[in-house]
């Protein structure tokens, strides 16, 4: 990763990270320059009344999106669902409710803050079929072929990475499995630079892929069924949109439920049970956290 986007995502996990704080300090958060900069294009104002008010009100204060891709999903009774970026948890536990007690939804996050708000959260909303995880989207700590459907609300604008983002999302997502996301998408007659003119990257706006690259990224990744759709404008030539595909029901072979087989990636992290209590290192004489930081595995936590 070079320095610049590794100064990017930084300067992503410090904004988010400052935004959780605030809702931790009784606050609200939202996609843009300030922490508690709120308006009608993000938030929770996005989602209906009777969603808001079945969830504790720090999973709705912590709405930092562009949409509501639970809304747009489908999701069904006894789906895995996995949210990119979860941020507060608001997709992850109205997923849970969607999905009820034989399925499971995972949030993923890379911040600290978000995550312990997050398992607030859940423990707010008494969510028992819920389970969050630490690290990013570009590589995310799940084995290949275990989720039905993967939604994200207004986080793949912010990656560094948007060819790793949607490899990694095929790659995790079982043949026949679906995406419902929300993002920001840019007219294509907008330059990398004029979309930096309408806002910043941690304001959503400045990373925000173009309709045609956004379509060729989901294509490059092996996707079909694309269709993206615009929902609102968010700035001059930029809009939220709603973003469907699908992955081939013969890609691969599937593999067995993460439920009843913990996430294993020897290879890469250098242990067993990876992410999970029974993790033990493949080599006795270090330690797990010592492997796995050698590994850059994406949970070392």
């Amino acid at each position: 990763m070079s320095e610049q986007s590794t100064g990017l995502r930084e300067t992503v996990r410090q904004r988010y990270a400052a935004a959780a704080v605030k809702v931790s300090e009784g606050g609200t958060a939202c996609c843009g320059t300030e922490p508690v900069e709120v308006d009608e294009n993000f938030g929770s104002a996005l989602y209906a009344a009777d969603e808001r008010e079945a969830l504790p009100a720090e999973a709705v204060a912590a709405s930092l999106g562009c949409g509501n891709p639970t809304a747009v999903a489908e999701l069904r009774e006894g789906e895995r669902v996995l949210d990119l970026g979860s941020g507060g948890g608001i997709d992850v536990l109205l997923s849970a409710r969607r999905v009820g007690p034989s399925g499971k939804a995972y949030g993923l996050d890379m911040t600290e803050e978000m995550l312990a708000l997050a398992l607030a959260n859940a423990g707010r909303a008494g969510a028992t079929n819920v389970e969050f995880l630490k690290g990013t989207i570009e590589a995310i700590p799940l084995p290949a072929n275990a989720i039905d459907v993967v939604i994200s609300n207004c986080v793949i604008n912010l990656s560094v990475d948007k060819p790793a983002v949607f490899a990694e999302t095929f790659r995790v997502l079982r043949p026949g499995g679906r995406i419902g996301v929300s993002d920001v998408v840019a007219d294509d007659t907008l330059t990398p630079e004029q979309r930096a003119e309408r806002g910043d990257y941690v304001g959503c706006i400045a990373g925000a892929l173009s309709f045609t690259e956004y379509r060729a990224g989901l294509e490059a990744a092996g996707f079909t069924d694309i269709e993206i759709t615009p929902t609102h404008p968010v700035a001059d030539g930029m809009h939220s949109a709603v973003v469907r595909a699908g992955k081939p029901a013969t890609a691969t072979a599937t593999v067995p439920d993460p439920v009843a087989t913990p996430a294993v990636d020897d290879s890469c992290c250098g242990v067993t049970a990876c992410c999970t209590p029974a993790e033990q290192t493949t080599d006795p004489s270090t330690t797990v956290s010592a492997a796995k930081s050698a590994a850059e595995c994406a949970c070392r936590s």
